[in-house]
This record gives C-alpha cells, sequence and structure tokens, in this order.
C-alpha cells in the first residue's frame, strides 16, 4: 500500500491534523540505534553463562554424593550473579536517565510554529531546521538553503560535500557549515544508517585489553574444562581405596578452582560502579570501556574554544581602517548566513540583522578554510581569520593585527584582497581551568593545547589558563606533512591555526609514538580527532556530532570534571588488575594441578569446601574490598603481563609445596585427611601471603582487611575442624607445616625477584 505524502508549505510545515494522521498510522520515526540491554536481557546474560551451567553440573555431581557441605561453593556462584545482575540494572537505570538527558532536540516547523523534539517524534514528511553541528537524524531532502556536509560517518571519506536544494542529505551525517530546511524523507529502519547497520547493530566492538584477556582466559578453561574433568575423574576413580564418591568430589575440587567466575564479576562490577560515580559527577558514559582507557592516559588534547573557555564570544572593539559602515555590513552578512558557531552568535549580539543589501552567492563558514561571507550586489565580503582570507596580501596588515593577538582573536572583514575592519573578541578562561591544568600536570598527563585561532592567542590564553609560560607554540600551517607532524607533535604543546584534518593527524601521531590519548572538544571540527582518540570526551553544550561521536559527555558541560574522570579511570583498572592477580592465582594452580594429577597416583588433595574457605578468606572478600577503594596512580604496561607477574610467583608456589605435601605424607602413610588438611593450610598460606603484598602500602583499610580475613580463618579453622574436613594436627603435620611453609615463601621470593628483573611491578 502507498504511502500518502504531503508537501507542506516551508514557512508553515505540516499541520496538527496531520501530524496526527502520521501517528495514526505509525510513520513515526524511532531510534533504531543499540541501548541498553533490556531488564530480561541481562538476567539472561548473567544467569546463564558457562561457568554458571558448569558448576550447577558440578553441585549436581556433588548432590550425588550426599555430601551437601560441599555444596557451599554454590552459595558463592548465586552470590556473584545477583551481584551482576543488580549492578547492571543499577548500571541502566543510570545510562537511560542519563541518555534522556542527553539527547538531542531537532527543531521541527509545525503548523507555523518552531518545536524542538525528540528523535522519536518526528514524522515522515516534517520540515526540520539543520545548522552547523548538528547530527543528521533522519533521510532529508533540502527544500531551502544550503550546507556542507560531513559524511565520514557513511563513507570514511573525510572530505565535505556542498548540498544545496533538491538534495539528499543522508542520517549519519553531519553539518559542518551552512544551514537548512529540509523535510523527512525516511524514519526508523528506512534511513541509511539503519539499512547499513541492520546485520551488525547488536554488534559492538570495544578494544578492552582486560575484556579481550579475559575471554581468552574463559575460553582457554572452557575448552580443557570438561575434558579434563573427565579424565580426572577416571584416574581419581583408579586410585585404590578412593570410592567413586571421592572421586566425584576431588574432581569437583579441581575444576571449581579453575573456574575464574568471580573475576569476571569483579572486572564487569568495577566497570558498573565506576560509570554510577562518574553519573554522580553528571558525566554520561557511552562506552563503559573507555573507562580502561582513561586509565591509561598520559597526553590529553584539549580544544580551546569551549574547554578550558566558556566558548561565548564577545565583541570588544572594532577597528575600521577603511571610511565603511561596518555594522551595516556585517548585519547583512548576519542576516544572509544565520551562523549559530560562537563567533557567528557574538556577531549578531553585537551588529544585529539587516537585509538591505541583494544577495548574490552564500560563502557559508568552514573549518579548514576558516573565514565566511558573502557576494552582495555591493561586493564580495569576507570575514574570518585575515591571513587565511588575505593569503599573501597579509602582510601588509600582520604589524597592525600582531598588537591584538596576544590578548584577543582576532576577526577581519576584507573585501578584494584588502582588510576593511579589525574585530576583537574575547572568551573568558573558565575559573576552573587553572587548577584542572595543575592536576595533569601533578599527574604526569601531558597537555596539548589545539585550536583554529592564531597561535599566539591560544599561547597566552593557555597561560592565563594555567599552562607554564615556558611552554612552546607553533603555527600548524608549518606542519603540511604527516613527517613533520610526527617530529614536532612532542615538541610543542600549543598549536594554532589547526584544521580539522591536522587535528585528527596529531592524535594519531601520538598514538604511533607510544602515548595514550584522550581528546576533548565540542565542535564539529573536533569530530574527525574525537573519532581517532584512546578516549573521547564532549560537552553536552557543545554540537551533536561531537556528542554522538564521544565515549563520554559532560552534561554540565564542566572542564573541572575532568581529574575525576581519569582519576576514575585509574582507580577502575588499578583495581582489577591488582584483584585479578589473587583469581588467577587459583586458576593457575589448580589447573596445573588437575593436569598433573593425571600423572600422579594419589587422590587430589583438596575437597571443595576447603576450597570454598580459602577463596572466600584470600580472593572472594579482598577482591571486592580492593577492588573499590580509591587508587590514582596511572596504570603502566598489558594488563595480562601486569596480573601474572604478581600471580605467577604464588601459583608456582602452591604447586610446589602441594606436590611436596602429597610426597611427604605418602612416604610416611599419612592419611587422605591429614594431607588435604596440609594443603589446603599451605595453599592458604600462599594466597595470604600474595594477600599481604597486594596490600602493600599499608593503610587502616588494608591493615583491618589483612587482620580480619587472617583472624577469620583461624576461627574457623579450629572451630569447625570437621565441618571443613580437616584433621586435628599432630607433631609431623605441624613440622611437615613449618617446612613446607619456609619452603614455599622462599619460593615464591625467589621467583618474584626473577620476574621484577623483566617486568616492573
Amino acid at each position: 500500500m502507498a504511502v500518502k505524502r504531503y508537501n507542506p508549505e516551508l514557512n508553515f510545515g505540516l499541520s496538527d491534523s496531520e501530524v496526527a494522521e502520521r501517528y495514526k498510522d505509525h510513520l513515526v520515526n524511532y531510534d533504531t540505534s543499540v541501548k541498553t540491554k533490556s531488564v530480561k536481557d541481562i538476567v539472561i546474560t548473567n544467569v546463564f553463562t558457562i561457568f554458571n551451567m558448569v558448576n550447577l553440573f558440578l553441585a549436581i555431581m556433588v548432590l550425588t554424593t550426599g555430601s551437601f557441605k560441599n555444596l557451599l561453593f554454590m552459595g558463592g556462584i548465586i552470590l556473584n550473579t545477583l551481584i551482576a545482575i543488580v549492578q547492571e540494572l543499577r548500571s541502566k537505570a543510570t545510562l537511560d536517565k542519563l541518555q534522556v538527558i542527553n539527547e538531542s532536540k531537532v527543531k521541527v516547523i509545525r503548523s507555523g510554529k518552531e518545536e524542538l523534539l525528540g528523535l522519536s517524534s518526528i514524522v515522515l514528511d516534517d520540515l526540520v531546521d539543520l545548522e552547523m553541528g548538528n547530527q543528521i537524524v533522519v533521510d532529508s531532502i533540502i527544500m531551502d538553503g544550503e550546507v556542507e556536509v560531513n559524511e565520514s560517518f557513511i563513507t570514511g571519506e573525510a572530505d565535505t560535500i556542498y548540498k544545496k536544494k533538491g538534495d539528499m542529505l543522508l542520517s549519519g551525517s553531519f553539518i559542518v557549515s551552512g544551514n537548512c530546511r529540509c523535510k523527512v524523507e525516511h524514519i526508523g529502519l528506512d534511513n541509511y544508517t539503519a539499512k547499513i547497520s541492520a546485520v551488525t547493530k547488536n554488534i559492538r566492538n570495544n578494544s578492552s585489553e582486560i575484556m579481550k584477556n579475559l575471554n581468552k582466559i574463559i575460553t582457554t578453561v572452557s575448552f580443557v574444562i570438561i575434558p579434563l574433568g573427565i579424565l580426572l575423574y577416571y584416574k581419581q576413580l583408579s586410585i585404590p581405596g578412593n570410592t567413586s564418591d571421592s572421586a566425584i568430589l576431588n574432581t569437583v575440587a579441581a575444576l571449581i578452582g579453575m573456574i575464574p567466575e568471580g573475576l569476571v564479576l569483579l572486572t564487569s562490577t568495577v566497570l558498573a560502579v565506576g560509570v554510577v560515580r562518574l553519573a554522580a559527577r553528571k558525566v554520561l558514559v557511552q562506552d563503559i570501556y573507555c573507562i580502561e582507557a582513561l586509565a591509561r592516559v598520559d597526553t590529553i588534547c584539549l580544544d580551546k574554544t569551549g574547554t578550558i573557555t566558556e566558548g561565548i564570544m564577545e565583541v570588544e572593539e572594532v577597528i575600521d581602517l577603511e571610511d565603511i559602515n561596518t555594522e551595516e555590513i556585517i548585519a547583512n552578512i548576519n542576516s544572509t548566513l544565520n551562523e549559530n558557531n560562537p563567533t557567528g552568535i557574538a556577531l549578531k549580539n553585537k551588529f544585529g540583522l539587516k537585509e538591505n543589501y541583494k544577495v548574490i552567492e552564500k560563502i557559508p563558514f568552514n573549518s579548514a578554510k576558516k573565514y565566511s561571507g558573502v557576494e552582495f550586489k555591493e561586493g564580495k565580503y569576507l570575514i574570518g581569520a585575515p591571513e587565511f582570507i588575505l593569503g599573501d596580501h597579509f602582510k601588509k596588515y600582520e604589524k597592525e593585527i600582531n598588537k591584538y593577538i596576544e590578548k584577543y582573536r582576532v576577526i577581519g572583514l576584507c573585501k578584494d584582497n584588502k582588510l576593511l575592519s579589525i574585530l576583537l573578541l574575547q572568551d573568558k578562561v573558565r575559573k576552573e581551568a587553572k587548577d584542572t591544568l595543575d592536576y595533569f600536570k601533578k599527574q604526569d598527563v601531558k597537555v596539548k593545547i589545539i585550536s583554529g585561532d592564531n597561535p599566539n592567542t591560544v599561547y597566552n590564553i593557555a597561560v592565563k589558563a594555567g599552562l607554564d609560560p615556558e611552554t612552546k607554540w607553533i603555527d600548524a600551517r608549518e606542519l603540511d606533512t604527516d613527517e613533520k607532524i610526527f617530529n614536532n607533535i612532542d615538541k610543542y604543546d600549543v598549536f594554532g591555526r589547526v584544521s580539522p584534518e591536522q587535528k585528527r593527524k596529531f592524535i594519531l601521531a601520538l598514538q604511533r609514538k607510544g602515548h595514550s590519548v584522550a581528546m576533548t572538544g565540542d565542535g564539529v571540527n573536533d569530530v574527525l580527532a574525537l573519532k581517532e582518540a584512546d578516549c573521547s570526551v564532549a560537552m553536552a553544550s557543545g554540537t551533536d556530532a561531537a556528542k554522538n561521536v564521544s565515549q563520554l559527555v559532560l552534561l554540565d558541560s564542566n572542564f573541572a570534571s575532568m581529574p575525576h574522570i581519569v582519576g576514575e579511570g585509574r582507580r577502575s583498572i588499578n583495581n582489577i588488575q591488582r584483584s585479578a592477580s589473587l583469581f588467577l592465582v587459583k586458576t593457575i594452580y589448580a589447573s596445573v594441578l588437575a593436569f598433573l594429577f593425571l600423572f600422579i597416583n594419589a587422590a587430589y588433595p583438596f575437597i571443595p569446601i576447603q576450597l570454598t574457605l580459602t577463596s572466600v578468606l584470600t580472593i572472594g572478600i579482598p577482591s571486592v574490598v580492593l577492588g573499590l577503594e580509591p587508587n590514582y596512580d596511572r596504570v603502566r604496561g598489558k594488563f595480562m603481563v601486569n596480573v601474572l607477574s604478581r600471580a605467577i610467583p604464588a601459583a608456582i608456589s602452591v604447586i610446589i609445596s602441594v606436590l611436596v605435601v602429597s610426597l611427604v605424607g605418602s612416604l610416611f602413610n599419612m592419611t587422605t585427611t591429614q594431607i588435604s588438611t596440609l594443603t589446603a593450610i599451605i595453599t592458604t598460606f600462599n594466597l595470604f601471603v600474595l594477600l599481604y603484598k597486594t596490600c602493600i602500602l599499608f593503610n587502616l583499610l588494608h591493615k583491618v582487611l589483612f587482620g580480619t580475613m587472617l583472624a577469620a580463618f583461624i576461627v574457623l579453622f579450629f572451630a569447625l575442624n570437621s565441618f571443613f574436613g580437616f584433621s586435628h594436627f599432630n607433631l609431623l603435620m605441624i613440622i611437615i607445616l613449618i617446612c613446607c611453609g619456609v619452603i614455599s615463601y622462599y619460593i615464591y621470593t625467589f621467583i618474584e625477584d626473577k620476574i621484577k628483573t623483566f617486568v616492573k611491578i
């Protein structure tokens, strides 16, 4: 059935009755972008994990033995799952709320009135007004006006495309310059971006090093756990004196030790808590994994306008060099171009609007050429950066202009290669800028100020904002090749007259030099750089394009939030790394021991309940406590290298200690319970050594944590000795325990020292 189409009058739009009909016929646009997961999806993805299913199977096997106390490990699994669900639901509620606050509004003309509507309120054939910085949210046809459009999100090409009346604007692109009124041509899944992303819209790739490594661990363990479990069960069954029930309990103990389910929970919980904490600072996290990138940032690139300055320009003074009516000329330019960038707004506030000149051609502002203009019957006037407009003729006026560039943004009104008037504009430095820049200096984060303004002006504003006066600056027009950019990007910290494409190349050059780069911006000229940065931050007061491409949005547009953002990233990832080492010790030693006991003619020396006690007190509770405490050191090195550097010494000492105890126990004809008791205690001892080293430097929290966990183990060991399957000590066991403890400690420290010679931990 053909859809009825309307051709609304340009200044009237659809009538109320026509809009009502569109709603009735469901011809309303709706957001096809990926949103946060539904409650149902959150529950399903957290309950039906591969490890939960393996643990459930192991629990069923334990049930067949009648040893119900050895099901205690399932309590931790259930608790982990509930915590994960609650935390993700909490994070979802926060994100959904902030996304509504941050949702871009579209200016729609209906019944002759302007309305600001959300994306999902637009109907087919609506008239929509677009201006510089707006994201094009629905495929539309230009009915009036001219614009330059960047379609890099769609085509990958950064070049702008000129569009005029009758041309199609594709959703996903954004307006670089100019303004227009257009008619909505497609809605919902009929939009261009919805079509090209229909297959992959639910797949969101991330560059998280942590999640990639965790997924590798999960994949590896998942691959080996079932065949290894089957082989180990039959091996344990073949041990003289071992019953089927004993073989099951031994095998289950081995397998639950291999599963790092708490590590996945810890990571997702810490990241989710980070999202909620940042939300309290009015920061919208659009990509949860950018928190990891934040932790590694060593260089931050700041766009001057709207970041270290307030982005509200004012015309302070007009200096006429020729006998002209500057006010009338600029008022006519204002009326013709109607630019709503900070400079355009300042000019309209100062000179107003007039329409007494006949327009021949419009020249909308472009970030690359840095000027705009209009050709009237009275002549062609250009307004913008004098050095760009005048070219070789600029030298004639350079001395005069240089008087003002230290204090003002200098705009020139030109005609026929002649400078007619100098306009002096000023933007206020944010009061919080100095404290923020001081913070980055103390945290060893290099700050690069990047701007399209005159480099001398940018330098002076940067110094006023708190940057070191010894900071070196450069005019980016001198960096006209990729090689020059690469060779100079570390030498200078202030860059002026930077084009949007250069901003992008600056980010790439810094990354090639091994830097982890954050970028802040608010304009269309920042979008290309924001896309390339390891972590991108936009101001809510900025353009739709900048907000949509950024991973973080400052909802109050407050630059003072940056230290808290970087600090939160560091806290999250440092604590994940530190706690991950506790989890991986168990996975490493359990996996190796399970494999080795395929070839050792002895019972596997643990039962599930003993490992549950050890894991809760040395890994589970400490990892949660340590995972949420303040920790603001910059993250260095690779995640797995950092984690394994801490985990391997403890894991190897556990493996050697268990093998020694098993061997000595068999030589002295000790009972299975006695051997199990000794291996459980020596394993706990090594894990407490790791916890002790993890807690260094000791603060009050660390002292309380370590002391409480150690005291809890001692009390439970003696108070519930039989419940946990421990035997009572005799003299031989005490001697063996002391000897193994000393040996394992020296093995631990020896391996740790060797690793430290290769890896800084």
